[in-house]
């Protein structure tokens, strides 16, 4: 085609070419401990002010896990990000959200999780401890009897400790990544990996 989309793609050639750069390439592998396997995961890329996603998308759900046998709901999600920045300063991060689907069709959330990408390159299996808000001795009831719970209204809550730190939770469970991270041109700006 030529034109407009060659000198764009080469912008972003250029842009890239002088910033250090991060590619992330994985997938979501699985989620347990949360008493129902039944779930599906809903991540949120967070990066700080000098940061850019250069291709990949930041944010993204998984299917829903439905086994009748496993302990364990597996996924096999794949995440596939190309990260420039100009600063190490706001590391990024996934924010994930694990939604418990019941036998009538209803949602509710099972917990909270956050996971620091690995600044090292490799090949990395982490995993992310989850939580979820714990409601006096009244909502936990209703939480266990018809479903639901507290939800935060805002997932800036997981991304500021400040804030965290006054909630009340319970742990719920744990989700597990398999992740490959490349980096790229960090010693042009001091930093080895």
């Amino acid at each position: 085609m030529g034109g407009l989309e060659d000198v764009f793609g080469e912008l972003i050639f250029c842009y890239c070419s002088l910033m250090a750069e991060v590619f992330v390439s994985g997938i979501i592998a699985s989620a347990r401990g949360f008493g129902d396997n039944r779930l599906s995961i809903r991540y949120q890329l967070s990066v700080g002010g000098g940061w850019r996603i250069v291709q990949g998308e930041g944010e993204g759900q998984t299917q829903t896990d439905c086994p009748s046998v496993f302990e364990n709901a597996y996924f096999g999600h794949p995440i596939d990000l190309h990260l420039a920045t100009s600063s190490i300063q706001g590391w990024p991060r996934l924010l994930i959200q694990i939604w418990h689907h019941d036998n009538y069709g209803r949602q509710e959330i099972a917990g909270y999780g956050t996971l620091l990408l690995p600044t090292s390159p490799g090949k990395h299996v982490l995993t992310s401890g989850c939580w979820r808000p714990k409601g006096n001795w009244r909502e936990e009831m209703m939480h266990k009897l018809v479903g639901g719970g507290l939800q935060l209204t805002s997932l800036s809550a997981l991304e500021d400790p400040t804030i965290r730190e006054k909630i009340i939770s319970v742990s719920a469970g744990t989700v597990r990544f398999e992740l490959n991270i490349i980096t790229k041109n960090f010693s042009r700006y001091g930093i080895l990996s």
